[in-house]
C-alpha cells in the first residue's frame, strides 16, 4: 500500500505523538514553542540513524523507533538532564508502507510514555534510500550540575554502569555470526542491540559526584578516550574487571577474541564515568537504590603514550581498533 500524502501521512503517524505535548501546536505550525523549566540550564542533543548502519532493514520497526528515542535520550543521561521533548526528521525511501509507519510510531509511543516525552515537530522528506532518521532531544538540568566529558582528575577511578558488549555481540547474533550460543543467549543479546537503555536516572544521581561521564555508543575504550583527551590524561583499563552479562560471558568463553569486540565495539549506551576513590561507597549506594550496577574498571592515570591502556591479567591487551568511527 502507498503512501497518502506528506500532511496525510504526518496526521495519521505523527499528530498522535504530539497529543498533550505543551507546545507542540498539534503539528500544525512550522516550530514548536518550549519554555525552559524555572530555574534550569536546557540541554540539547541530536543523532542520526541509517539503515543498514544503526539498525538492520528487516528490524521490527517498533523497536527501531525506540532506538532512535532512546540512543538520544542516552545522551541526556550521560549530562545529568531530563527530557522535555523531541523533533524527529524522517526521509523515507519509495518502499514505505503505512503499515510500517504504523508500529514504528507504536514503538515512540511507548517509550514516549516510559520516559516522560513527547513528539514537539520536524520534518518528513522522500529519499531514493536508505531509510534515514534523525532525531534531536530536548532536555534540561540544575544550572551548573550538567555532567560533562572534560572534569577527570588524576587519580579518579574509572566506573561503568551496566554490562558492555551486549549491543555489539547482539549485531553478530542477529546477523547468524554466534552460532555457539544458546538461542536464549542470542536473543537477550539481540535485544540489548535494538533496545538500549537510558541511564537517565542514574545520570541525574551522578551529579555532583562523577568529575566526567559520557555514554558509550562507539566502544568503551574509545569513549573513554574521550574523557582522557578532555582532561589531559591517561587512563589504565582492567579487561577483567569490566562486566559482561551471561550470554556475553558465554560467548568469550567460547572465542576468546570476543572480548576485544566487547571493549571496542559499541551501542552499549551505558555510562562511563569518572569519580574520586573516596565516593565508592556513595556510588554503591546509589547502584543499589536505581537498581544499576556500577563496576570500577579503571583509573586515571598520568598522560602516556597511549590515551587507554588496556591491560589483561596485568599486561598489555593488543587491539586492532578502538571503537567506531562513522568518518575513516
Amino acid at each position: 500500500m502507498a503512501l497518502p500524502g506528506e500532511f496525510a501521512l504526518i496526521a495519521r503517524h505523527f499528530r498522535p505523538l504530539a497529543e498533550g505535548v505543551p507546545g507542540a501546536l498539534a503539528l500544525a505550525d512550522d516550530a514548536a514553542l518550549l519554555d525552559a523549566p524555572p530555574g534550569r540550564t536546557l540541554v540539547l542533543a541530536a543523532d542520526a540513524m541509517v539503515a543498514g548502519v544503526h539498525f538492520l532493514p528487516d528490524d521490527p520497526p517498533d523497536t527501531i523507533g525506540r532506538k532512535l528515542l532512546r540512543v538520544n535520550l542516552s545522551d541526556l543521561a550521560a549530562m545529568g538532564a531530563e527530557p522535555l521533548g523531541y523533533l524527529m526528521t524522517t526521509a523515507l525511501p519509495p518502499d514505505m508502507t503505512p503499515e510500517w509507519l504504523d508500529a514504528f510510531a507504536r514503538g515512540l509511543k511507548e517509550d514516549q510514555r516510559s520516559f516522560g516525552c513527547g513528539l514537539l515537530g520536524g520534518d518528513t522528506v522522500s529519499t531514493p534510500g536508505p531509510l534515514t532518521l534523525s532525531l534531536t532531544v530536548v532536555g534540561s538540568v540544575a544550572p551548573g550540575r550538567a555532567l560533562t566529558r572534560a572534569g577527570a582528575r588524576l587519580g579518579d577511578a574509572v566506573w561503568v554502569s551496566g554490562t558492555i558488549g551486549d549491543g555489539a555481540l547482539g549485531l553478530l547474533a542477529l546477523t547468524d555470526r554466534l552460532p555457539q550460543l544458546a538461542e536464549a543467549q542470542r536473543d537477550a543479546l539481540a535485544e540489548r542491540y535494538r533496545l538500549p537503555r537510558p541511564r537517565l536516572l542514574l545520570g541525574r544521581l551522578l551529579s555532583g559526584i562523577a568529575t566526567a561521564c559520557l555514554d558509550v555508543s562507539d566502544g568503551l575504550v574509545q569513549d573513554l578516550g574521550h574523557l582522557c583527551r578532555a582532561a589531559g590524561l591517561s587512563a589504565e583499563l582492567d579487561a577483567e574487571a569490566v562486566p559482561l552479562s551471561e550470554a556475553a560471558r558465554a560467548a568469550v568463553a567460547a572465542d576468546p577474541a570476543l572480548l576485544a569486540r566487547c571493549l571496542t565495539g559499541g551501542d552499549d549506551y551505558e555510562l562511563v564515568f569518572t569519580a574520586p576513590e573516596s565516593e565508592a561507597v556513595m556510588l554503591a549506594g546509589i547502584a543499589t537504590a536505581v537498581g544499576i550496577p556500577v563496576a570500577r574498571i579503571g583509573r586515571m592515570i598520568a598522560p602516556g603514550e597511549t590515551e587507554v591502556r588496556v591491560l589483561r591479567d596485568g599486561a598489555p591487551l593488543r587491539l586492532t581498533e578502538t571503537g567506531w568511527s562513522h568518518i575513516r
